[in-house]
């Protein structure tokens, strides 16, 4: 399997619950290594760029307006087969059809405030790890 590195973000919800370190642990349990973190409050642009891909979407300004409620955690993570392990560990979208133990239905509260981002492919992956972190900024094991 290959090394892939993903972008990770740890939403305002979950922030304001104090699961951070909860979340994170999960992460490293499953041998997914933390290359980069840091905390942002998101402006409304940063919001809105980062997921510009939904710009058309009917939630785009509720998502833009909860990404921008508090803090985020956002991190790279990198590993085997890191996008797939992620997704795995986030659970579904909606955390009421999310498996058990995952980290949406441990932790979020509604599909729209639902804990946790992650990249859905190599190539966004690419794309979201760039728009938070310069490449300086990212430690390589």
């Amino acid at each position: 399997m290959a090394i892939e590195r993903t972008l990770s973000i740890i939403k305002p919800d979950a922030v304001k619950k104090n699961v951070v370190g909860k979340i994170l642990s999960r992460f490293e349990d499953a041998d997914l290594n933390i290359s980069a973190m840091r905390f942002a409050l998101l402006s409304k642009d940063d919001a809105a760029g980062f997921y510009a891909v939904h710009k058309e979407r009917p939630f785009f300004n509720d998502l833009v307006e909860f990404m921008t409620s508090g803090p985020v955690c956002i991190q790279v993570l990198e590993g085997e087969d890191a996008i797939k392990k992620n997704r795995e560990l986030m659970g579904a979208t909606d955390p009421k059809q999310a498996d058990a133990g995952t980290i949406r239905a441990d932790f979020a509260e509604s599909i729209d405030a639902n804990a946790v981002h992650g990249s859905d492919s190599s190539e966004n992956a690419a794309i979201e790890i760039a728009y938070f972190f310069p490449s300086m900024n990212v430690y390589r094991r």
